[in-house]
């Protein structure tokens, strides 16, 4: 048996001399083992070339047992190896080109021919980076639309999963979500509506801890949650980085939304509302009830807000309000003022 491993070893040790590769040695090693064990099945026991090459082809079959059992190991191993990175490569953002691509030219031709947009403004969403807080509601529609617009990087934050009750109103989730975190299944519909843009989803609760640190990030934040301490956290952290921070409400058949950014003159949110309510005064949706498409309309219009914002088009809603009554199909506008005063962005915060 010693034999035939030196044999063995020979023929591989002249092999990487001669500069063979592994792939053209190891038939070499196979021709090797199928004459011993040509030897040990042919030849009668006691002969001396049986002998000499281990006298028991068991011992033989174990060995190539073994060594198949390695192969095969090793192998598998280097196909999950394999698939892992290429699933990291697919997970990697994907590179920005100076260009739009011939499949981006005509999936955003609807932009490029609007005089207010073009292909700079397009080229202009394409960089923008744009958060979102909430994947419910508001933040579905308005995720939605931004994909599909083109906005080159969207992070998502939310802490909650996909629920049977959310489906009446928050479109970019299916029945097959439910139990999902929503920002992965917010992920998942927004890159299959369009591949070319990079969703940065946040499992997590927004927190003091993080805000400063995440805003840092984003060119532009949508606030879409239905709780004031974040929205007045939300706030706080947009005045601090200079962000413009568009927000939106809904209650039952109406719904709101304004740009609050002090740092080009208009109010911040907590100039116009100063306190929040006191409890019950101002129900939640599960508490007071919504319809389903008004969302998807205040939703809709924060998408398009911040488009214009990102694009340098037309008049954002900054200073003023837009207050939309599906009930009875009214829109109007209010005028919003800083308040000197405001504990956030106030002349005292300033100075």
């Amino acid at each position: 048996m010693l034999l035939v491993l030196a044999m063995a070893a020979a023929i591989w040790g002249a092999g990487w001399a001669l500069g063979m590769p592994r792939a053209a040695r190891w038939p070499l090693i196979g021709l090797l083992f199928v004459a011993v064990m040509g030897i040990q099945l042919l030849f009668p026991d006691g002969h001396p070339l049986r002998e000499a090459t281990g006298g028991d082809p068991a011992l033989w079959l174990i060995l190539a047992g073994g060594v198949a059992l390695v192969m095969g190991y090793r192998r598998v191993l280097g196909r999950v190896r394999d698939r892992a990175r290429g699933q990291e490569e697919k997970d990697a953002p994907k590179p920005m080109t100076d260009k739009l691509s011939e499949t981006e030219l005509e999936r955003y031709a609807r932009h490029i021919v609007l005089r207010e947009l073009g292909g700079p403004g397009q080229m202009r969403l394409r960089r923008a980076r744009v958060l979102v807080i909430g994947a419910g509601g508001l933040g579905a529609p308005a995720l939605q639309y931004l994909a599909a617009a083109g906005v080159g990087t969207i992070g998502v934050i939310d802490d909650d999963v996909v629920e049977n009750a959310n489906l009446q109103r928050q479109v970019i989730h299916r029945d097959a979500d439910i139990g999902m975190p929503k920002v992965f299944s917010a992920k998942a519909a927004m890159e299959a509506q369009n591949p070319y843009v990079t969703v940065r989803p946040y499992h997590r609760r927004l927190t003091e801890e993080i805000a400063g640190e995440l805003f840092d990030d984003y060119d532009l934040v949508l606030d879409g949650t239905d709780n004031f301490d974040t929205r007045y956290l939300a706030n706080r952290a947009a005045v601090a980085k200079g962000v413009p921070l568009i927000s939106g409400a809904l209650s039952q058949w109406e719904g709101q939304l304004s740009i609050f950014d002090p740092s080009r003159g208009a109010p911040c949110y907590q100039c116009v509302f100063p306190e929040a309510p006191a409890p019950g005064l101002a129900p939640s949706c599960s508490e007071a009830g919504v319809l389903g498409p008004l969302p998807g309309v205040v939703g809709a219009m924060m998408a398009v807000e911040a488009i214009k914002l990102l694009a340098d088009a037309g008049a954002p809603l900054r200073g003023e309000m837009l207050i939309y009554d599906a009930l009875w199909s009214e829109t109007r506008k209010i005028g919003l003022k800083r308040r000197a005063d405001c504990p956030v962005c106030g002349e005292k915060q300033e100075g």
